[in-house]
């Protein structure tokens, strides 16, 4: 049943390969083409060579005008050769590239538009490694399949032809022999590309591991986890090896074993040749015509099983990134879909369910309504949902029931673009790209001027440390921040937010990385900011959210107690033995 599996999903990837091949059918044509020339013209000089052979009758008796003809001949043929081969490298090239091209573009297109589920399930180094190191394995054997799969079947076609013109004879052994290359190549590719496929799969486990543990070396080595991180990589490295080791194994002994074969077929036609000479029946020159043609029937026996297992490996690792291009992408957004515009703030959850995993229930019949301007604080255990209700917010998860409406209008009816743009959000991690602190600064506002940046840097207390910086505004930092610390990481995502001030704003942690007094110069500059607009705000220091108008107290995805600080205290109830047990004493 594995196996017949395997065959079906091999031949449904072929079939999805020759989709993208299509686009490009005129350099394939031409490159078939050209192809056909280089064997003919290849095929044709073994034929001069026998005729020049010939004219060297004997001692003293050599046809030179004749010979000198030939060779001009055989001058015009290599060059000729060498021209159309050259063509046929440059459509391949072409034509590999562009496919290459295309299905990486897909690839990271279908990223874009894939649901956040699936980044959360599946490692970044997994992601990586599928649209890098699987692709261009594939682009190694597509290459070298059109470059080698077509001139080695047109030069086993076209020398069988050739040799049929010569001498029926010995061409009915060569062809006798030849069906044990096929049935010797046949065995060895079916082995090879299930044990391909688990190591592009391995290989992206072990690229994955790597992502982590660079992307991580600091915690890593806070917590002493290097022994156990080089135990795991060890482990993957281990059956990596071996999966490697039974793919090369069985790929490289195609090779000699089709050789074993080609030097059969030579040997009998050697023997067969020199019968029919010794009786008349073939000339000299003829026999060594026909010698040349059975080494260049064999040759192509080898390269074409070179190719199968290298193809082999490219299915195996297309088989990967097709799976990436064609998985399910989140909801599309309707041809009618709603423009949010003047937006007020008014938020409404209704009876919304949500779950990550469906029999394990977070989020049940949640109800909330908030007016334009309002400030809601969000409390509650770890787990209890209250990041999970931003990314409903958000829209980064669609609601499994209920619904969340802004200004009247269900979000699912918006597009994604203008929900987004309509929030400003301050996580608790940062992220910055590599450019100057002006890029990272005016990422939501491009247009922005100098005078607008200093302003939103100067309110979010970010324009002292900047100005200590290089070449303050224009210091090149690299990704995530490079050598900045965790709280000047956090104080240009503000900073950011500062500068475009949309309607509504989600504060997820934000000054969670910044140090006491500072932090009471961002409350106060949040505190500017939230003027007028809707906010949301999850912190685990109660003592950021006292002046909120409402905060829902959350466990278990439910919302338990509601209203403001003081009215929540004098309940002496759940948010009220939150709050005391982080001021006790």
């Amino acid at each position: 049943m594995g196996r017949a599996d395997n065959r079906g999903s091999q031949k449904e990837t072929i079939i999805k390969v020759i989709h993208y091949i299509r686009k490009y059918w005129i350099y394939l044509v031409l490159s078939i083409m050209m192809a056909a020339v280089t064997v003919m013209l290849t095929l044709y000089l073994p034929i001069l060579t026998g005729r020049v052979i010939d004219l060297v009758l004997d001692k003293g008796m050599v046809d030179f005008a004749g010979v000198f003809v030939i060779l001009r001949r055989m001058a015009a043929v290599i060059a000729a050769t060498a021209a159309a081969q050259w063509i046929m490298n440059v459509c391949n090239n072409k034509m590999t590239f562009r496919i290459v091209q295309d299905i990486r573009n897909e690839a990271f297109r279908r990223i874009e538009i894939l649901p956040l589920k699936y980044i959360d399930g599946h490692s970044y180094g997994e992601v990586v490694s599928r649209v890098i190191a699987d692709v261009d394995q594939f682009a190694d054997g597509l290459l070298m399949g059109f470059t080698q799969f077509f001139t080695g079947v047109i030069t086993i076609l076209g020398t069988l032809g050739f040799m049929l013109s010569v001498n029926v004879g010995i061409t009915g052994v060569v062809v006798l022999i030849t069906p044990l290359s096929f049935i010797v190549a046949a065995f060895i590719a079916k082995k090879t590309y299930t044990m391909f496929r688990v190591q592009s799969e391995t290989r992206g486990e072990q690229t994955a591991l790597i992502e982590e543990m660079i992307g991580n070396q600091k915690v890593v080595q806070a917590f002493s986890h290097e022994d156990e991180a080089l135990k795991e990589f060890d482990e993957i490295n281990d059956r990596l090896g071996k999966c490697s080791l039974k793919a090369i194994f069985y790929s490289s002994i195609t090779n000699p074993s089709t050789r074993f074969v080609n030097n059969l077929v030579y040997a009998g036609v050697a023997v067969t040749g020199a019968f029919f000479a010794i009786k008349g029946g073939i000339s000299v020159g003829q026999l060594s015509c026909f010698l040349t043609y059975a080494n260049q029937y064999t040759k192509p026996f080898n390269e074409i099983s070179g190719v199968v297992t290298e193809l082999q490996n490219a299915i195996a690792c297309a088989a990967r990134i097709f799976a990436l291009i064609e998985e399910e992408p989140q909801v599309p957004e309707s041809k009618n879909a709603l423009v949010l515009q003047n937006v007020e703030g008014r938020v409404d959850l209704e009876h919304v369910e949500f779950s990550y995993v469906p029999d394990k229930k977070l989020i049940t019949d949640f109800n909330l309504s908030v007016k334009p301007g309002q400030r809601v604080a969000i409390v509650g255990p770890t787990g209890c949902g209250k990041t999970t209700v931003i990314n409903l917010l958000m829209r980064f998860y669609d609601v499994l029931s209920g619904k969340i409406c802004v200004d009247g209008a269900d979000i699912r009816n918006v597009t994604r673009s203008s929900l987004r743009d309509n929030y400003g959000m301050v996580l608790q991690e940062t992220w910055l790209k590599a450019g100057t602190i002006r890029d990272n600064i005016t990422m939501g506002k491009p247009e922005a001027t100098q005078e607008e940046v200093i302003a939103a840097a100067k309110a979010s207390h970010a324009h002292s440390f900047i100005k200590r910086l290089p070449n303050g505004y224009d210091t090149v930092i690299g990704e995530d921040g490079g050598n900045l610390s965790q709280g000047q990481k956090q104080l240009l995502c503000i900073t950011r937010v500062m500068l475009c001030l949309p309607p509504m704003l989600i504060l997820d942690e934000a000054t969670s990385s910044i140090d006491t007094r500072t932090e009471i110069k961002i409350q106060q500059a949040f505190a500017t900011m939230m003027k007028g607009r809707t906010s949301f705000i999850v912190a685990h220091r109660l003592s950021t959210i006292r002046e909120a108008d409402v905060i829902l107290v959350m466990k278990d995805g439910n919302i338990i107690e509601q209203g403001n600080h003081e009215t929540l205290l004098a309940q002496n109830g759940f948010y009220a033995t939150l709050y005391n047990s982080q001021f006790a004493g």
